[in-house]
């Protein structure tokens, strides 16, 4: 998906998202999605600069007729609001599909013409609104047939409502956090604690934090790691207490290199992830699907609980 363009992508939407923290917004007027059949679309204020929210309500209950609604909102704003909508009209949509929790948009080549700012504001309306649908994630976005490439020409893959900041204060501030690990021993039958200190950004969310320590390795010299090294972090996201974690094939295929048992890899992202981002459960998808086994023994269709059985003593 290319995290590292991600990163840049959120800093520059911060530059447009922060009216959103200052004084009573609209969206501090607008209920929190959730509620059923109360959804938000992400419009933009009359300079074209930041996204406005305006509460919507349906009685559609079907996903994929949820979000051909949505958009059909997206692209018409309704004449009683001051806001104009993110997707020019001179971007020619072309429809969607869904494949489990990933909803593919169809754009024409017209979509490359917009202005840097400008996408990356259409592009966080179309995730922040259309995963508040049921059982969707995801968001990938297709131009002329072709994925969506960022700066540096690399696909921009998959994209959650959470990749988009709303505001912060100080985007140059860092902070020191404490995590508890959880790695393996050369053995690979049992999960063992390693505490950390991580000097990181406050951008970056406590899970997606876990999940990259985790995949950087132990550094205790005594344990080992639990995820391939080359693993790549897709997107990470919390949702009502729940954490969906998405990775590449890589942590599936590299998965055969580590000596460790089939359960190891699972529970040592789900305990790290319950211990240290304030979750229940975890939804592990590779790729943005859950309909694959781990190892051919796991299913990832499930949502995943902390586990103590595989923790061994000091």
């Amino acid at each position: 998906m290319g995290r590292k363009t991600i990163g840049i992508l959120m800093w520059t939407l911060l530059l447009f998202l922060i009216p959103f923290a200052a004084g009573c917004s609209r969206e501090d007027k607008v209920q929190a999605a959730g509620e059923s059949g109360v959804y938000r679309i992400y419009y933009l204020d009359t300079t074209g600069t930041r996204l406005v929210p305006n509460e919507y309500r349906t009685e559609t209950t079907d996903t994929d007729l949820l979000v051909e609604e949505l958009m059909d909102q997206l692209r018409t704003v309704p004449n009683d609001l001051d806001s104009q909508s993110a997707i020019p009209e001179k971007v020619e949509y072309r429809g969607f599909h869904r494949e489990e929790m990933v909803v593919y948009l169809n754009f024409g080549d017209s979509y490359n013409n917009m202005k840097a700012d400008q996408e990356i504001l259409c592009r966080a309306a179309l995730a922040r609104t259309l995963t508040q649908a049921p059982e969707v994630r995801y968001i990938n976005i297709v131009t002329g047939e072709q994925p969506l490439l960022d700066e540096e020409g690399q696909p921009v893959g998959m994209l959650a409502g959470s990749d988009f900041i709303d505001s912060i204060s100080d985007v140059n501030t860092y902070e020191k956090t404490s995590l508890t690990l959880y790695f393996t021993d050369e053995k690979g039958e049992r999960l063992y604690p390693e505490t950390r200190e991580v000097v990181h950004n406050m951008n970056t969310s406590m899970a997606q934090l876990v999940i990259e320590e985790l995949i950087s390795g132990p550094e205790a010299f005594r344990l080992c790691p639990t995820i391939p090294a080359n693993t790549g972090l897709l997107n990470v996201s919390v949702n009502d207490n729940v954490c969906y974690v998405n990775f590449d094939d890589n942590f599936l295929s590299g998965s055969g290199s580590l000596s460790v048992s089939d359960y190891i890899p699972i529970y040592s992202i789900v305990n790290s992830l319950v211990e240290n981002a304030g979750i229940n459960k975890v939804q592990i998808a590779v790729n943005g699907s859950v309909n694959v086994k781990f190892r051919d023994s796991i299913s990832l269709d499930t949502q995943f609980e902390r586990n103590l059985d595989y923790i061994g003593g000091e």
